[in-house]
């Protein structure tokens, strides 16, 4: 279930040969005195019975990777790699995109800092 700013995924355990889980993933953007405006995402929630919760930030020209650390997060709570919850509904994902992309007044094909990846835990 999506809403600006907030995604819920869940599911029950066995289904689909994966562990259960119920996970919330929120997200807004705040501006940092030095990097400008920041993607900061929250994820909290449980897999296979154990609750969790990570915090991170991103730059805003490598927000638009935030599945990639999403699912390295949550595989370290668990959940198999490629069973990742963002991208179980396409269209939900396109409209997390799209809300990111308004907040930080993102247009496509703006460059990518590499430093910014390599900061981001995207390298």
């Amino acid at each position: 279930m999506f809403e600006p700013g907030h995604l819920h995924r869940s599911n029950p355990p066995g289904l689909g040969g994966q562990p259960g889980y119920s996970i919330d993933f929120y997200y807004e953007v705040r501006e940092d005195s030095q990097e400008g405006p920041m993607l900061h995402g929250r994820l909290v929630g449980e897999i296979d019975g154990k609750a969790f919760e990570e915090a991170f930030e991103m730059h805003r020209d490598t927000a638009f990777n935030f599945a990639s650390v999403i699912s390295r997060l949550l595989a370290k709570h668990g959940l198999p790699p490629n069973h990742s919850p963002i991208m179980r509904a396409h269209a939900e994902y396109d409209a997390i995109f799209e809300d990111i992309r308004a907040r930080l007044h993102a247009k496509p094909g703006e460059a990518v800092d590499l430093d910014h990846l390599e900061r981001d835990g995207l390298t």
